[in-house]
């Protein structure tokens, strides 16, 4: 049976740009994107950290690179102009919690004026063809009550750290241009349809994001230590980023097959009952390496932290059909062996490639020839 929610058809020649794209989700979208088919245009900084999955990967020859700053609203404009895109998913941002405490201004920057200048810039290119927005924000957007039932994509916006409160801000704005320039009445007119992609925690092999968990548990059970945890019984909704970019192609989808139904606002999660503590990532990532203790708990003081996050999936689920298909223990076991592979010299492409035919086999599609041997290592 057929699980996917995205057509590999409607992917070939596509004509898609990324913001973002040379980051750890990014970077998994290019290569996911590449073996769909698709015409891929990235415009973002240069990888954001040292190694990259970017670059080990070898994404770059998958698809055409303009480097840029979101908040060069003239850059930004002119590469939308002139790519044309028929899809545009939006992913450039400072992403990191505790990196908002330190730079709160180049976070605001980042994430709210980013966000402004792509949507000015899709007002004035004249494309004339349809496009489907996506605007990747994050569960976080939520003004977070601490209550133990789940978030809908009704609940009130907010977040008290920058980082989540710009994600917001992103939202409010997306909010002000669709219902300004886009509204969906008005498709016809416009031809713009967009909509806000708010996932749970994204985890995957190649990630070493700073300050993040995974990196941090992958970095201390390769060095053969417990990992430091600051808050070791937090709760998130965790997923695979296959599962995640999965959601986010087949909105972008349905909002060019049904601009009106689609526009709007969609959480993108595992079910609430498999969400799961900090201290237990780290245990069901460090098995992989025998480690016991897996983890301990980091002295001193921390900026605050929110105690718990479940999000709602189930209009996704209703009407996009779209669920996690790797329950979290399996997502936690593909971190691990990417992560392991990787250690005993396997190139991250082949990993990075094997996995995302694991993954499409899973949901059974079939796309074709292997592209993994393209790019040498």
């Amino acid at each position: 049976m057929n699980a996917a929610v995205i057509d590999p058809a409607f992917w070939r020649g596509r004509r898609v740009m990324l913001t973002g794209h040379t980051g750890f989700k990014g970077a998994w979208l290019g290569l996911l994107l590449h073996r769909l088919g698709a015409e891929v245009l990235g415009f973002s900084l240069p990888p954001p950290t040292t190694p990259s999955l970017f670059d080990l990967a070898g994404v770059g020859a998958d698809l055409r690179t303009v480097t840029g700053d979101v908040r060069d609203a003239a850059a930004l404009a002119a590469a939308v102009h002139d790519f044309a895109p028929e899809v545009l998913l939006h992913m450039a941002a400072q992403s990191v919690v505790l990196d908002s405490y330190a730079d709160p201004l180049g976070t605001y920057s980042t994430n709210v004026m980013g966000t402004a200048n792509l949507l000015e810039a899709v007002r004035r290119a004249g494309l004339t063809r349809p496009l489907a927005l996506v605007n990747v924000t994050t569960d976080k957007v939520y003004h977070n009550q601490r209550w133990l039932w789940s978030y809908r994509e009704n609940e009130a916006l907010g977040g008290r750290d920058p980082y989540s409160n710009s994600k917001a801000c992103s939202e409010l704005v997306t909010q002000s241009f669709v219902a300004s320039f886009f509204p969906p009445e008005r498709w016809a007119e416009h031809g713009v349809a967009v909509a806000s992609a708010r996932a749970g925690n994204v985890i995957g092999g190649g990630d070493w994001t700073p300050h993040q968990l995974v990196p941090a548990i992958i970095a201390a059970a390769q060095a053969g230590q417990p990992v430091a945890l600051r808050n070791p019984a937090g709760v998130r909704p965790w997923q695979h980023v296959l599962d995640c970019l999965h959601g986010y192609l087949g909105l972008a989808e349905r909002l060019l097959r049904e601009p009106h139904r689609a526009a709007g606002d969609w959480n993108f999660g595992p079910p609430s009952d498999e969400v799961v503590t900090v201290a237990q990532v780290a245990e069901g990532v460090a098995r992989h390496w025998a480690l016991s203790p897996a983890w301990t708990q980091a002295p001193g003081e921390r900026p605050p932290e929110e105690p718990e996050l479940r999000l709602d999936c189930s209009k996704a689920a209703r009407q996009l059909g779209w669920r996690c298909r790797l329950a979290t223990p399996q997502a936690l076991d593909w971190v691990a062996q990417w992560h392991l592979r990787h250690q005993a010299g396997e190139g991250a492409r082949r990993i990075c490639l094997d996995q995302i035919d694991a993954f499409l086999a899973h949901l059974g599609l079939d796309v074709g020839v292997h592209v993994g041997a393209e790019v040498p290592r």
